[in-house]
C-alpha cells in the first residue's frame, strides 16, 4: 500500500489542534463482551462496596490505614512489624500485573480497574439515561440553556455528587476502618470535623474525576498506560484491528450493496467510524495499539454488529496479537513469560512460607539503653530491660508471664511485683523488667538468653536478649 497519504498524530486523541480539550461523546456500547463486562463490573462493584464491612476472625477484610501503618489484606492483619510482608505482597502484585500485561495487554484497565468500572458502568450509564446516547448528548451540549438543559444538568450533577459522596465514604472505610467510620456517622459529622474535612475533599476529587476529568485519568494521570510501551510485544494479545483483512490491497471503502469488494481489492472495513464513535477514549483502533486504548472491547462489539448487518464474518476487530494478524501465529508461552512466571511463583512461595511462620503475638525485649549490669548481693547480676508485646489477634491475651529458658537459678521480675500483664486485642503492652542470674552461670561479658512468653500455661512467643555481665579475665 502507498504511504504518501498516511498521517501520524503526535498528541493524545482528546486534544484539538489548538490544544483544547476535545470532549468525548462515546456511543452507548452493546454486545456480548459488554454484557460480560457488566457481570464482571457489577460483581466487583459489590465487592468494593462490601469489602470494608466484611470481617474474618474479627479483622476487616481489606483495610489500608496508612496513618497508623496497619493493613488488613484478605483478613490477615499486617502491623508495622510486618511491613516486609506487605512489601512482598505489593511486589507480587506488580509482577502479576507485568505478567498479565505482557500476555494480554491492558485488559486490566478495561475489565477490572475501578476507574473504568465506575465511569463506564455507573456514571456514563446515568448520563445515557438522562442525556441520551451520543447524538443527543452532542445536541444537548450545543443547546442553549433553556429549562430542559438546566433540568437535565442539575439532575445529573446532583446524582453524580451523591454517588461521589458514597464512594468517598467507602474509600474512607478502607483507610480508617469501617467500625470507626460507622461510629463517626452515629456521633454526627460535626463531632469529628477532622474526618469530615477529608471526606469533603474525597467527594470533590471523585466528582471532578468522574464528572469532568474522566478518560484523562487513563491517558494522562495513570502510569500503567505508559508501561505498555515497555511490556507489550508483537506476541501480546490485545484488542486489535485485522488490517490484513480490513484493508486488503486497495484499502477500506464505504459499503455498497451487491458490490464485489473482493474483486475490487477492498477490505472488509466499510469505514463506518462506529468503532471510533463507541470508543470511550476517542481513538481509532484501526491505527494500531495506542496509549489511550484500555482494551474495553466496545469497538469489538460494535464492529461485530456492523459485520453481522452486512453479512461478513465477525472478528475484524478482536483479541489478537500482531503475530496472529501478520503470520496467523497463535499465542505461545515465551521465555519472557516463563521468566515472569518463575519470579511470581518464587515470591508467592516465599510469602506463603513467611505467613506460615508469622506469629499472632510478637515479643520484643530490649536492654534499657545506657544501663550496665548491677550486682545483687555477692553472687547475682541484674540487668534491666524494656518489653513490648504486640497482639495481632482480635482477642485479648490474659495473665502474661516471662520465663528464662535453661537457667534454673535465673529470675525475671517485673518492676511492679503486683503488675498483671494483659495485652488488649489488636493492641500492645509494654513495661520494664529485671533479669537476675548467678554470676557463675555467665560465660563472659555478653550472654544470649532465651525468654519464653506464656499466657497462662500456653507458650505464645519466644525471644532472645543479650545479658551483660562482668568481663572475665583468664
Amino acid at each position: 500500500m502507498s504511504t504518501e497519504n498516511e498521517s501520524f498524530r503526535d498528541t493524545i486523541g482528546t486534544l484539538t489542534d489548538d490544544g483544547k480539550r476535545a470532549w468525548v461523546y462515546p456511543k452507548k456500547p452493546s454486545g456480548r463482551y459488554y454484557e460480560w463486562r457488566k457481570i464482571v463490573s457489577y460483581g466487583l462493584l459489590a465487592f468494593f462496596l462490601a469489602a470494608p464491612f466484611i470481617k474474618i476472625n474479627g479483622n476487616q477484610f481489606l483495610m489500608f490505614n496508612i496513618l497508623e501503618r496497619r493493613f488488613n489484606i484478605f483478613g490477615f492483619p499486617f502491623w508495622p512489624q510486618d511491613f516486609h510482608l506487605f512489601v512482598i505482597s505489593m511486589l507480587i502484585g506488580v509482577v502479576f500485573i507485568a505478567l498479565f500485561t505482557v500476555s494480554f495487554g491492558r485488559i486490566f484497565c478495561g475489565w477490572i480497574c475501578p476507574q473504568t468500572i465506575f465511569l463506564e458502568m455507573v456514571f456514563r450509564r446515568i448520563e445515557y439515561w438522562i442525556d441520551g446516547d451520543r447524538g443527543k448528548q452532542i445536541r444537548l451540549d450545543k443547546q442553549k440553556w433553556d429549562a430542559e438543559k438546566i433540568r437535565k444538568r442539575l439532575l445529573k450533577w446532583f446524582i453524580f455528587l451523591v454517588i461521589s459522596f458514597i464512594i468517598a465514604n467507602v474509600f474512607l472505610a478502607y483507610l480508617i476502618g469501617s467500625d470507626k467510620l460507622l461510629g463517626y456517622i452515629t456521633d454526627g459529622p460535626f463531632e469529628h470535623l477532622g474526618t469530615l474535612f477529608p471526606l469533603v475533599i474525597f467527594t470533590a476529587v471523585f466528582y471532578f474525576v468522574f464528572a469532568w476529568f474522566r478518560e484523562q485519568v487513563c491517558i494522562i494521570a495513570c502510569p500503567y498506560g505508559r508501561l505498555q510501551g515497555v511490556l507489550l510485544d508483537n506476541k501480546s494479545i490485545v484488542v486489535a484491528y485485522d488490517h490484513k483483512r480490513g484493508e486488503a490491497e486497495n484499502g477500506r471503502k464505504k459499503f455498497r450493496k451487491n458490490e464485489d469488494r473482493e474483486a475490487l481489492g477492498h477490505g472488509d472495513c466499510i469505514d463506518c467510524f462506529q468503532c471510533v464513535n463507541v470508543c470511550p477514549t476517542g481513538i481509532d483502533i484501526r491505527n494500531g495499539t495506542q496509549l489511550e486504548c484500555v482494551n474495553c472491547t466496545a469497538c469489538i462489539d460494535e464492529c461485530d454488529h456492523i459485520m453481522d448487518s452486512i453479512d461478513l464474518p465477525r472478528g475484524l476487530i478482536r483479541y489478537a496479537s500482531e503475530e496472529d494478524i501478520e503470520k496467523k501465529k497463535k499465542f505461545e508461552f515465551t521465555p519472557r513469560l516463563k521468566g515472569y512466571t518463575a519470579v511470581l511463583v518464587i515470591l508467592t512461595g516465599f510469602l506463603i512460607g513467611m505467613l506460615m511462620l508469622r506469629n499472632d503475638v510478637e515479643a520484643r525485649v530490649l536492654r534499657l539503653p545506657g544501663q550496665l549490669y548491677e550486682h545483687v548481693g555477692e553472687t547475682r547480676i541484674s540487668n534491666v530491660f524494656t518489653y513490648k508485646l504486640i497482639n495481632k489477634t482480635t482477642k485479648s491475651i490474659e495473665n502474661v508471664r516471662f520465663e528464662l529458658r535453661g537457667f534454673d537459678n535465673g529470675t525475671i521480675k517485673l518492676v511492679s511485683a503486683s503488675e498483671v500483664v494483659k495485652v488488649p486485642e489488636q493492641g500492645l503492652a509494654k513495661g520494664t523488667l529485671f533479669i537476675e542470674l548467678e554470676q557463675s552461670d555467665l560465660s563472659g561479658d555478653k550472654n544470649e538468653l532465651m525468654i519464653d512468653v506464656y499466657s497462662g500455661d500456653e507458650l505464645i512467643e519466644t525471644t532472645s536478649v543479650n545479658f551483660l555481665g562482668p568481663r572475665s579475665y583468664n
